[in-house]
Order: structure tokens, then sequence, then C-alpha cells
């Protein structure tokens, strides 16, 4: 019992370490660390070849590689420069929903697509609130946008249904709203100038593009039900990037050019790293052992999945690590539904406030501002989170 608790700390000590250069080496030397630990070789092996050829595991890796494609396309091609060019919504709105919308698709260093954005709409609000602004509304759709890799990479490894699960995320959604709006937004008046006349073909055409996947994916989901549920969403992300690509009258050279700078590659082998660590988890006797622990689910999923989320500036990472445990130490098959609301709000304010975590860096990077400032700046809004997250697992029983 002894060698198996201290090699999973040890294994999850390794994660915690690499993730900040590399998540998918972190997931994989986590696993085969763990696994030679409390397996045999041939059943590390065994569980490795079983993570790469699952089906539904392999086509989840293909949609999640496909998704920043997507985005890199309508970067390359001018469609999301005037997508948000046609935005006339007012200044706060349009302050929240720049850098929502451009963080619907993953990209490598999005955080500096939407912060000249953020610059020009806050005109004076200092260089920390315009940091915060970007950081946080950028990640606010994670909790609703069905082809948010984060989201369907949590999804999967709770073994819940997408879907499903979406609308007990939404009050967690609306909440952070307003928690943005409040703490963030509220001093941000006056209008934004608009030099170029609106065209409302090139707001709708790139932002049905965005909203195709979705809705494809639903409906063939609903309509068709497919033996692997992620083959929908293959063939809905593989039709935007065709929309795309048409729309944007792009070519094959470009589309060269995209995944090469997008490395959408790296996006996949996250994917499977956060399995082969959660195959060789279960079949270990892990769950047997953390079973008899007494962890309290308030510390597991909010104060554990908070300062994951915080030390890692990841998502995915919590994620692989915590829900397991949850799911062994209350012998369950799925991780319930308000669990993993709590567990994944808690991650996202860890997440929102880490200096590894990209995007914040590249914000404070871009607007000259300190991190103690915009962690101060933050402080309040994360408190109030992680208090509410501890009065619904409290209200629950």
């Amino acid at each position: 019992m002894l060698i198996e608790l201290s090699a999973f700390l040890v294994s999850i000590a390794i994660i915690l370490v690499l993730s900040k250069k590399s998540l998918t080496a972190a997931l994989f030397s986590g696993a085969l660390l763990l696994g030679f630990f409390v397996l045999q070789p041939e059943a590390v092996f065994s569980q490795l070849v079983f993570t790469l050829t699952e089906p539904s595991i392999a086509l989840l890796a293909l949609a999640v590689a496909i998704i920043p494609l997507i985005g890199g396309v309508m970067e390359e091609t001018g469609q999301m420069d005037s997508l948000v060019k046609n935005l006339r919504i007012g200044k706060k709105p349009f302050l929240a929903f720049a850098p929502a919308l451009l963080g619907m698709l993953p990209m490598p260093g999005g955080a500096l697509m939407s912060a000249p954005l953020i610059k020009k709409a806050g005109g004076k609000i200092s260089p920390r609130l315009k940091s915060a602004i970007n950081v946080w509304f950028r990640h606010v759709l994670l909790f609703v946008y069905p082809l948010s890799p984060a989201l369907i990479g949590a999804v999967k490894i709770a073994n819940l249904e997408l879907y499903s699960v979406i609308p007990f995320l939404f009050p967690f959604f609306v909440f952070s709203i307003l928690l943005g709006w409040f703490f963030l937004l509220r001093k941000a008046g006056g209008k934004i100038e608009y030099t170029e006349k609106f065209n409302l073909k090139f707001l709708l055409l790139p932002l049905a593009i965005i909203l195709a996947a979705p809705v494809i994916d639903f409906l063939i989901r609903v309509f068709f039900k497919p033996v692997f549920s992620e083959t929908a969403t293959v063939l809905a992300v593989s039709i935007s990037l065709v929309l795309a690509l048409l729309a944007g009258k792009g070519s094959f050279k470009m589309l060269g050019r995209v995944f090469i700078e997008m490395k959408p590659w790296n996006f996949s082998l996250i994917i499977f790293g956060m399995f082969f660590f959660l195959h060789v988890f279960k079949a270990s006797s892990l769950p047997e052992i953390i079973a008899l622990l007494p962890l309290n689910a308030a510390m597991l999923l909010v104060v554990f999945g908070f300062f994951l989320g915080f030390a890692t500036g990841r998502v995915t990472v919590p994620v692989s690590i915590i829900f397991p445990i949850f799911m062994a130490q209350n012998s369950l098959n799925a991780v319930p539904f308000l669990a993993f609301g709590v567990m994944y709000f808690s991650t996202f304010l860890g997440y929102v406030v880490s200096p590894v975590h990209p995007c914040v860096s590249i914000s404070l990077q871009y607007f000259k501002a300190e991190f103690n400032s915009y962690g101060r700046t933050l402080l309040l809004p994360v408190l109030i989170g992680l208090s509410v997250s501890f009065a619904l697992l409290l209200f629950a029983g």
C-alpha cells in the first residue's frame, strides 16, 4: 500500500514539474513511472496499446487536432478580424465577448490575438484590469462550448455525456460572467469609435463557421446516434474546417502553413497522455487503496482542484488526477454532475490566476502589468467563487 501511494504521489509530482515545459511529456512520463511501480511491464505496455488503439479515444484525439486548424485558417484568411471589426455591441459587451469569441478556437498564444482588441476598446482602464479582462473572459466559454478540448477531455475522463453536462455547467458560466462583469467591467465606461463601415456579411459568415461545428455535432448525435459519439465531433469539425477554407478562399498550401504553425499533433498527444495515465491508474490497486482514505470531497474537488489549476496552468492535468481519485474513493463509474461542475469551476479559478498559464504571462507582458497587481485584481472574484463551490458541496450534503 505504501509503495503504491508513494508511486502515485511521485507520478503526480512529475506531471506537475514537467507540465510547465510539455504537458504531453508530463502525462506520459507520469503514467509510465506509475505503471512500472504498480504494474508488471507487460501490463503497462498493454495499457499503452489499448489507449492508442481504442476507437473512441483515437476519434477524440483526431477531433481535438482539427479544432485549432479551424482557428488558424480563419485567422490566416482574415475572417476572425472581420468578425471582430463588425461586432457593434457596446463597449462592455465587446470587452467580454471579443476575447470569449476568440477563445472558442484554441490557438497557441491566442491571448495575444484578443489583447490588441482589449487595448483598443479598453481605453484608459489600467493595464492590470485589461490583463484580467483578457484572461477571464477568454476562458469563460470553457464551461459551455462543446468543442472546447478541455471540456471534451474532462467529460470523457469523468465518463459522462457531453451534452448532458453542459446544462449543469451553465450556472457556473453565468456566475463567472457576473463576477467578471462586476469586478472587471464595471469601471469600463465610454463608447468604441469605429472607423470602418458595418458589414453584415463579414459578421455572419465567420460566426456561422464557428457555430456550425457544435450544431452539426449535436444534430448527428441526436438523429444518427453513431456507435462512437466522437465520430459526430470529427465530422462536425471537419465540415467547419472545409467551410472556413471555402469562405476564406484558402489553399492547400496555406492549410499546410497553418498545420505547421498550429502543431495540432500536440493536442492529440495530450488526449492520449490523459487516458494512458487514467488506464494505468485503473489497472492498478490504487482505486481500492484510495477508496479507503478519509479524503473530504470539498478538499479534493475545491482545494486540490484550485491548487492543481494554479500549479499547472492547465485544466487537463487536474481533471486527469482528481476525477479518477474521486470515482475510486466513492466507488463510482462516473462523476456526479454537481461534483463535476464544482471541480471544473474550482480548477478554472486556479487556472485564470496561474503565473504558468501562458495566457496570463502573455497578457501581462503585452499590457506591461505586474503579476502581483493582476492577482490582487482577481483576488475577490476568485475567493467568492471558491466560497460558492464550498457552499454548493455543503448544501448538497
